[in-house]
């Protein structure tokens, strides 16, 4: 008998019908003898609807009560999982976040799980019962309803497998796995067996959308394998694990675009020490993540600073950044969300060279401009035009033969 946490997306949860597949596939797991803990989602559409609401209310609505608000989706589907179980004659028994023993830091919208105590899952799974869990969110030392960004019920299945060890945790979606690009641009796009934690990482990063790059930074901080995989099939998914040495004869496991970006040029900044460290310490302490940043050379005391950031912090970064430039001693800042990330992502990139040669020339060939450049050992990242995404994504895709069996 194995603990097998589950964990099932919001299209798998997106209706009446969709619970009970859900349901069971999960009564299958238990007739088997398994153990299992299920992690939910709000079901699909909700979370943006109710998101919606909030704004055709407040432009910008509090982030506490955001978080009250938006809780409520997956405390829907907890219960209604749970219903559904029952009707089956399956023992069920649902959890928000904070009744799962999920802990989290202060932070209203992002917040960060800093500790998990399952006293209570632990009783009632010796009780035989299945334990539904509300992914996204958990409670601060405040008594504060927290959660934890778009994709947070990948973070909370990890999180609660790798706080009751459990034996297997698998993500169900829908797609079958993790593929070589996205296939809904990409016709030839494939899936892959199976792929490591940090190339995992920079895709989930770097705008897939199958996996939360969090939970994917948390499974390779605590071990966890699991598998990426469909509930509307029993194809067999995507395993994501700890890098082993063949994985490197693969040079590009796949390529990523983020369409939800946008780029901040700061111009007439003081060229001076210390001056790029209280820009990124301002938006730092506003939670606003910062990425592929280009300073360039000062000409006549002044220099210009450009980073991306994620379209809906763009706002709040133009907001809060004059207040800096007043410490300083100058500095202006804009704005423009018509860009994407375009990424090549590889732990094969460490030990062959040409990989942005090649990268650079099937998008000259599609004519695709590039704006900003940033690497590290298995990725390149690109700033291009958003308009021009989905043609480079296939452009690259194809250069670098990512949709040739291995």
């Amino acid at each position: 008998m194995a603990l097998i946490v589950q964990k099932y997306g919001g299209t798998s949860v997106g209706d009446v019908d969709r619970i009970k597949n859900v349901a069971a596939r999960i009564k299958a797991s238990r007739d088997e003898g398994h153990q299992l803990v299920v992690v939910v989602s709000a079901r699909a559409g909700v979370t943006n609807e109710l998101i919606a609401r909030a704004k055709a209310l407040n432009p910008r609505p509090d982030t506490r009560e955001m978080d009250m608000l938006l809780a409520v989706g997956e405390q829907e589907t907890i219960a209604l999982t749970a219903m559904a179980l029952h009707a089956l004659d399956v023992p069920a028994v649902s959890y928000t976040g904070a009744q799962a023993g999920i802990f989290t830091d202060l932070a209203h919208t992002k917040a960060k799980i800093k500790n998990i105590v399952p006293t209570a899952l632990r009783k009632d799974l010796k009780a035989g019962k299945v334990i539904i869990v509300a992914g996204f969110q958990g409670l601060n030392e405040q008594g504060q309803i927290t959660t934890l960004g778009r994709g947070g019920s990948d973070l909370t299945a990890i999180a609660m497998a790798a706080a009751l060890q459990a034996d297997k945790c698998e993500i169900y979606t829908d797609v079958d796995g993790v593929y070589t690009a996205d296939p809904r641009q990409v016709k030839d796009a494939r899936k892959l067996e199976e792929i490591s934690y940090d190339e995992m990482l920079e895709l989930a990063s770097q705008g897939s959308k199958v996996m939360q790059s969090r939970s994917v930074e948390f499974a390779k901080k605590y071990g966890v394998v699991f598998e990426v995989r469909s509930s509307f099939n029993h194809n067999p998914g995507t395993i994501v694990k700890e890098e082993v040495a063949y994985m490197e004869k693969v040079v590009v496991r796949g390529v990523a675009v983020d369409k939800d970006q946008a780029k901040v040029v700061i111009s007439n900044l003081p060229d001076k020490p210390g001056t790029a460290a209280a820009v990124l310490r301002a938006l730092a302490d506003a939670n606003i993540n910062v990425d592929m940043i280009v300073q360039n050379v000062g000409h006549h005391g002044v220099a210009s600073l450009t980073f991306t950031v994620p379209k809906e912090d763009a706002h709040q970064a133009v907001k809060i950044l004059p207040a800096t430039f007043r410490k300083v001693g100058g500095g202006e800042v804009a704005a423009y969300d018509n860009i994407a990330k375009l990424s090549v992502v590889g732990v094969g990139m460490r030990t062959h060279a040409g990989v942005a040669a090649q990268m650079f020339e099937a998008l000259a060939e599609k004519g695709v401009n590039i704006e900003l450049i940033t690497t590290s050992e298995i990725k390149i990242t690109l700033a291009i035009a958003r308009d021009r995404a989905d043609d480079a994504q296939r452009a690259v895709h194809a250069a670098f033969g990512l949709g040739k069996p291995a």
